[in-house]
């Protein structure tokens, strides 16, 4: 699932935009400030920034330009300034489209999936994460450099957690994306169970259990 942050003061244009986002299928964190952007970004990194140009502690410009230096997420800027000399400066600041406002949500959602058909074509094709490396390509872990062999489930679980590290997936997450349409028949045990058996495969502390919330990968994630 891809990760989009949105960067908009604008409140009800900022739930707009996330909520269409959300119904597309995509995770979405949003933020209203440069500020509050910048929290996100230290805990998670996203394949998608969505940024106004005007915002109430800064340039857009600048933090897009800060952001192009430490990931490879890409970039679309929103802002009312529609002058060609604007979309320079924006396409300068790394941008990789551009958007006006007043804007479709339909045509921002179209632009997205483009960006994301783009990505998909140069996914990532492993992840790391301390001594645990997972492939996505031929789908298998190795701990230590040692192969670790995992059920469709658990694999499935452990890539889950790691693509969204740092962040709580509940039960219900859970069992909706492993399980799918079988949720409804599956013990309450099944999760608790199935994390148990992979902490356990893995030798690992880094799959964490917030009581009452859900589990979450607590270790950096690099994805290559």
């Amino acid at each position: 699932m891809a990760e989009i942050l949105v960067v908009e003061d604008d409140a009800g244009l900022n739930r707009g935009i996330t909520l269409t986002l959300v119904k597309e299928g995509y995770s979405v964190d949003s933020a209203s400030c440069i500020k509050e952007a910048n929290e996100l970004i230290k805990k998670k990194r996203y394949d998608l920034t969505i940024c106004d140009i005007m915002l109430p502690d800064g340039s857009g410009l600048e933090f897009g330009a800060g952001m192009r230096k430490t990931t490879n997420g890409y970039l679309i800027y929103l802002t009312a300034m529609d002058t060609e000399a604007d979309m320079v400066n924006g396409y300068e600041a790394g941008a990789d489209d551009y958007l006006t406002k007043p804007f479709s949500l339909m045509v921002l959602v179209s632009k997205v999936a483009a960006l994301m058909r783009r990505m998909g074509r140069h996914a990532p094709e492993r992840l790391y994460s301390g001594d645990i490396m997972v492939s996505l390509k031929d789908m298998n872990v190795w701990k230590d450099g040692q192969s670790v062999s995992l059920s469709k489930r658990e694999l499935q679980l452990l890539i889950y957690l790691m693509e969204h590290a740092g962040r709580i997936m509940t039960k219900e997450n859970i069992t909706e994306h492993i399980w799918e349409g079988d949720g409804q028949f599956l013990d309450e045990n099944t999760v608790p169970v199935n994390i148990s058996r992979l902490k356990h495969k893995l030798g690992t502390n880094a799959i964490g259990n917030v009581r009452g919330l859900g589990y979450l990968w607590t270790e950096k994630v690099d994805r290559k």
